[in-house]
């Protein structure tokens, strides 16, 4: 069995500790991280299954002409990759208290970047939005996020249980 590709950044914050669990919840033997500071798309092709985990850094940082953050730097890279034969899955984290127009629009941004790049690509497990507090998001897409929302900031207690529950039917639809 292949590798799950697990892309995410930056590292050492909230976004790591939440992939580390997300590795467990699969399988640790499973999953190889990868850091997209580093990461290209050759990088992106050596897997068949992918996870993304992505920050909201605030939608001034996202809106600004330069941004020095790892993810600015690799979404070129997403766009030179075929997905269609590709399972994909997708986590974010934002903050639903200070960004409520903007929780979790990273995660969005990410999935229309994908979905620019090979239209018929399968981004699985979206989570119902009902469950959350927040007034808007670019992640809600046909009535679902198109992951799992992660407010590290204001609900920690409830990381542990969500990406349980989310890992769980990420596992399925990777069919493991």
């Amino acid at each position: 069995m292949s590798k799950i590709g697990l892309f995410f950044g930056p590292e050492k914050g909230s976004v790591h500790r939440v992939a580390e669990k997300v590795k467990a919840a699969i399988g640790a033997d499973l999953v190889e991280m990868v850091l997209v500071h580093d990461a290209s798309a050759a990088d992106l092709e050596k897997y068949d299954k992918i996870i993304f985990g992505i920050s909201t850094v605030g939608k001034e940082t996202w809106d600004s002409e330069y941004s020095n953050t790892d993810w600015a730097k690799f979404f070129p890279e997403i766009s030179k990759v075929d997905y269609s034969e590709k399972t994909l899955a997708i986590f974010g984290l934002g903050d639903h208290i200070t960004y409520p127009a903007h929780f979790v629009n990273a995660m969005g941004r990410l999935y229309r970047e994908i979905k620019s790049a090979t239209p018929e690509a399968k981004v699985v497990a979206p989570v119902d939005p009902s469950v959350y507090e927040f007034e808007e998001s670019d992640a809600v897409v046909d009535g679902m996020f198109v992951g799992l929302p992660v407010d590290e900031d204001f609900e920690p207690e409830m990381t542990d249980e969500r990406v349980a529950a989310w890992s769980a039917e990420v596992k399925s639809a990777f069919g493991l």
